[in-house]
């Protein structure tokens, strides 16, 4: 990639904002570029959302973050959180990412993954690296960090919705190869 551009996806929930990152990293690492960092995805179990996992790009770990049967002083929706699994296996991706990866992923800077400080401040890290950054981010959450990314003149912001999340990884595509759309 020509352009170290950071990417802002955010949406309402069911938007396609995962999908649209995951359809990206599959269109860069088709142009060999080396991408890390961490994933959020559903825990469905008998057809119904039962939590999130969150998994290492580059090394595959994962981890139960929240789920329905996680009992925590933290909730998100219906689930309980284990900010430990955010800790170890999500902040872990963003520094393997720092290190390895020529392009790094944040999925997702959310309600539940700012209520850790060590999270936030590994997101903080990142954003300032040379390198290029695609994240994802909670549309309405009015949380300090969320709105220090809106706010930040190097990050471009743009709304995932179901009509555009088929065509949004081209222009992704062609904004970090420096082409404008």
């Amino acid at each position: 990639m020509s352009e170290k551009v950071k990417i802002g996806l955010t949406g309402l929930p069911g938007s396609g904002k995962t999908s649209t990152l995951l359809k990206l990293v599959e269109m860069l690492e088709a142009e060999g570029n080396t991408v890390g960092g961490m994933v959020t995805e559903p825990i469905i179990e008998d057809g119904r959302r039962r939590g999130l996992r969150v998994y290492n790009k580059m090394t595959g770990e994962s981890g139960v973050l929240a789920h329905v049967t996680i009992e925590s002083r933290y909730s998100y929706e219906k689930f309980g959180v284990d900010l430990t699994v955010l800790e170890t296996i999500g902040v872990k991706a963003l520094t393997d990412a720092e290190e390895r990866a020529d392009i790094i992923i944040i999925d997702e800077v959310g309600k539940l993954e700012v209520e850790s400080e060590l999270f936030v401040e590994e997101v903080k890290n990142v954003l300032d690296l040379d390198k290029a950054v695609i994240l994802t981010l909670h549309k309405k959450s009015r949380n300090p960090l969320l709105q220090d990314i809106r706010k930040r003149d190097d990050v471009r912001i743009l709304e995932v919705t179901p009509i555009n999340r088929n065509l949004l990884p081209y222009k992704v595509m062609k904004l970090m190869k420096g082409q404008l759309w």
